[in-house]
């Protein structure tokens, strides 16, 4: 470690370029060799802390450690993995901070050794197998499964088992069996649906940990979908799977397998658990069927629920009990819609068609139920779920449990008007199920209280002390008391009722633009994707000094009474002579492509503009935009920009705009009407930042990223723009900066696909008369200097395209305190190093740093030794 970090604060680049040629020194050249093909070490002295909000994504998974409660996994939908190893307390990334970023970015699976509590086996969708040695610290790949058919970059595998007696044996089911939102099971098609991003038809069973491989079931389909695996825990040459074909049995390791479906009404598994007593020997399996439905007269009847074996799997009894409810009962109009819905579906109508056919609502509806999880200190407590809103299903609440057994169920996870406003107390009563609601969220309570349960539980576990975690919308939800309440456990609340949050460091928010001289010094406003407008706060007593608290300003605290905030921030800016107005665009969901304002600090919010709008549904992207800015000497002065060829984005791309257009966007009335103004921009340019000069605010400078990009300037308020001359084998200006003191102009330059000779960081120190490359990589989005100190930079160096990934092995963040004399590297902590999207040296602190994830939210880190807080 200490020969590779000597290595990185080498000189990297100190001469000047001209427009004719480039002159390198030879040790810079083999030091770049150098960092182009091995792995460099960051400066262990630097660790960023994610602060959050926590778990502000869909978290896709969750796994519990089968012998330490301590320990628990969980995989979020933004390409993020987090492990705990104090039951909850603080989330840390499983990801390699100093790799490419894609490693273990969607984990579709973990399991460890019954044996050995250290040794772990995970599968990621892009068909690469990790183990690890350290109870899930850290995770080395040992394989990537090839691909046997498709055109898709990704092999998605579903599940992964470790033989109990044998660790060098594991089994990996194929197929894409979890796909929750592309997945679903019809009359059609009631083994569910082939995707090209997975192989089908087989397991993978490995006899060596991995060094060779073989396949097994291969005879029972062709697109064999593999649910669950199960060794027998006291003979494990007999194997358990639920599949889209059924369930199966092996008593011979795997070489052949026997169908096991007495019982089972529809042999149509959803999922598949069990539970074992090692002091008594019981072994008991436990299954859900996919409810199948069938025409009645004017209404329906289901057939499915959940089934229990004792032999085996030889033979299945019913314990589905009272889990079917009466529709008729139930005064809840979006209930009804998701059955109609749900329905409809399955058998290939609208869902108006099939509201006109079937207008008699079912005395017994089964909804469609796919996850469960059984106590495995008491295999009577069974839960159930089902996920409303991405699945096709529907029904009562968001979880199920039953406590003897089956004979009777209740709901026991309830959020929403519904169940807050405690409707059909009667029919709940004479099913003796509790009502009212039972779930505490964190920022996200407004919103779930004035909605209608249409969230969706999305993943269910239970570790070995029987406490019981569910996904429901963007939080993480734990019950400790057998599912009679739920509390969120992704943040702290600084106080009860201060709904002022520290994260515990597992965000799956989508990190944006980061704005901290807010004519407040202890406020940095912080805009993200889904979840709105933040600003950090007071730590409102809390012990540990270092720690950022934040608080929502705009979005789903403002979601009630038919209102909504603001969900997907992309920049923002603040009066200079008025600290409480604030100003944002969003470009997507709610208020997308507007100009929102408040004068009192966030309290309330006012469209006073609509600027651009599209042709697709509102929730979907409209355009990015970025820089929105205000002309400190004359306020009525305003720009941003709208990007065409956004990088660093969440679902890149551009709708069909109807009103407005791309590039350079400005207003001399506050704000309250826009004009584009492009003229000198060559055809297509694609303006991702804009930049006021300091001194003079009449100049503003473009960087653009399109593939003839370049570095632009106006001096007329952006009435035109003249190219500036820079070196001529950059093709794409990602960013510009200007330090405030100097006046030194700073580039970020390259591209997803570019070369070394492209990319990089440059310098002018003479107003761009000549140029000089500071840093140097194929693709770097950002660079800063600190305004308390020139000679403190940062840089955002992001990843190449997935080909062209291995090509540079150091994305990340770099950090220079000599005015790039030399560099370290500072990744640790980060889960997507590839991904910084914004990064800055705080106004007031020279010792803090503050960066933003593409999508695990922001974080902070701490120079020199500080031990001060960060408002010091």
């Amino acid at each position: 470690m200490k020969r590779n970090f000597t290595l990185i604060t080498a000189l990297l680049f100190g001469s000047v370029v001209g427009f004719s040629q480039q002159k390198k020194t030879e040790s810079s050249t083999a030091f770049f060799k150098k960092i182009k093909t091995e792995k460099v070490i960051s400066d262990p002295s630097v660790v960023w802390k994610n602060f959050g909000p926590g778990m502000s994504g869909y978290n896709e998974e969750f796994w519990c450690h089968p012998t330490d409660p301590n320990v628990m996994f969980m995989g979020p939908d933004m390409h993020v993995s987090y492990g705990t190893w104090d039951n909850g307390k603080s989330w840390h990334t499983i990801k390699d901070s100093d790799g490419l970023g894609l490693d273990m970015e969607r984990v579709l699976d973990i399991t460890f050794s019954e044996q050995n509590p250290d040794f772990g086996v995970a599968i990621e969708r892009a068909g690469g197998v990790y183990t690890s040695n350290d109870r899930g610290r850290t995770w080395n790949l040992i394989y990537d499964i090839p691909r046997t058919s498709g055109k898709h970059v990704s092999n998605a595998h579903t599940q992964v088992a470790i033989n109990p007696e044998n660790d060098k044996e594991w089994l990996i089911g194929a197929g894409d069996f979890w796909n929750v939102k592309d997945n679903h099971r019809s009359l059609a098609q009631p083994h569910g649906n082939i995707h090209e991003r997975a192989s089908y038809g087989y397991i993978l069973k490995t006899k060596n940990g991995g060094k060779s491989w073989s396949k097994i079931a291969t005879d029972i389909s062709g697109n064999l979908d593999v649910a669950r695996i199960i060794y027998h825990p006291k003979k494990p040459s007999t194997i358990f799977i639920a599949t889209n074909y059924g369930f199966f049995v092996s008593e011979n390791s795997g070489d052949d397998w026997k169908a096991a479906n007495k019982g089972l009404p529809n042999n149509l598994p959803r999922d598949l658990t069990s539970y074992y007593n090692p002091k008594t020997g019981d072994f008991e399996l436990f299954l859900i069927e996919q409810t199948v439905y069938k025409k009645s007269g004017n209404t329906t009847i289901s057939k499915g629920g959940v089934y229990n074996s004792i032999d085996e799997g030889k033979s299945w009894t019913n314990i589905t009990g009272n889990l079917a409810i009466d529709l008729n009962e139930i005064s809840f109009s979006s209930e009804i819609d998701r059955y109609y819905n749900t329905i409809g579906y399955w058998f290939g109508q609208t869902k108006q068609q099939i509201k006109a056919e079937l207008k008699e609502l079912p005395t017994e509806a089964l909804p469609v139920f796919n996850r469960l999880v059984v106590n495995p200190l008491n295999k009577d407590e069974i839960y159930v779920a089902f996920n409303k809103k991405h699945d096709k299903s529907f029904g009562a609440g968001d979880l199920w449990k039953t406590d003897n057994g089956g004979k009777t169920w209740i709901v026991c996870a309830r959020n929403g008007m519904y169940w807050k406003a405690k409707k059909d107390k009667a029919y709940w009563a004479s099913r003796n199920n509790p009502i009212g609601d039972n779930i505490e969220f964190a920022h996200l309570q407004v919103n779930m209280d004035n909605g209608s349960e249409r969230s969706g539980n999305r993943m269910l576990a239970i570790n070995v002390k029987g406490e019981v975690f569910i996904g429901i919308d963007q939080q993480t939800l734990k019950s400790k008391d057998h599912g009679k309440t739920w509390q969120q456990v992704d943040d702290f609340e600084t106080s009860p009722g201060s709904n002022k949050w520290i994260g515990r460091g597992d965000s799956d928010l989508p990190g944006r633009y980061m704005l901290h001289e807010t004519g407040i010094k202890g406020r940095r406003l912080l805009a993200s994707g889904e979840h709105g407008l933040w600003q950090t706060t007071d730590l409102d007593g809390w012990p540990d000094k270092q720690a950022v608290a934040v608080e929502q300003i705009d979005g789903q605290v403002h979601d009630h009474s038919g209102m909504h905030g603001q969900h997907s921030t992309s920049t923002m800016a603040v009066h200079p002579n008025d600290p409480n107005t604030i100003y944002s665009l969003a470009w997507r969901q709610e208020h997308r492509g507007k100009l929102r304002r408040t004068q009192d600090g966030g309290k309330t919010w006012e469209n006073i503009a609509t600027i651009l709008e599209a042709d697709n549904p509102f929730y979907r992207g409209l355009v990015t935009q970025y820089s929105l800015t205000i002309d400190p000497k004359e306020p009525k002065n305003m720009y941003f920009c709208t990007v065409f060829k956004p990088i660093a984005e969440v679902g890149n791309g551009m709708a069909k705009l109807t009103k407005g257009g791309l590039g350079f966007y400005r207003s001399f009335d506050g704000g309250y009407t826009w004009e584009l103004s492009n003229k000198g921009f060559h055809k297509g340019a694609s303006v991702r930042r804009i930049k006021l000069d300091p001194e003079n605010p009449n100049i503003i400078y473009a960087a653009l990223n399109d593939n003839i990009g370049g570095l632009y300037k106006s001096i007329n308020k952006g009435t035109s723009w003249e190219k500036m001359r820079i070196p001529s084998e950059i093709k794409a200006v990602n960013n510009v900066f200007i330090d405030r003191n100097s006046q030194n102009l700073y580039i970020a330059t390259g591209r997803r696909t570019g070369t070394y000779e492209e990319g990089g960081v440059w310098r002018s120190k003479n107003n761009g008369k000549s140029w000089e490359q500071i840093f140097n990589a194929p693709f770097v989005w950002q660079v800063e200097t600190s305004p308390l100190d020139e000679k403190l930079i940062v840089i955002s160096v992001a990843g190449q395209a997935g080909h062209m990934s291995k090509e540079f092995m150091n994305p990340g963040i770099y950090l220079s305190q000599d005015g790039a004399k030399s560099w370290t590297k500072i990744n640790n902590g980060l889960g997507q190093p590839n991904k910084m999207v914004d990064v800055k040296p705080d106004p007031y602190n020279k010792n803090v740093l503050w960066s933003a994830a593409w999508g695990s939210g922001w974080f902070i880190t701490y120079l020199n030794g500080s031990t001060e807080g960060w408002s010091k």
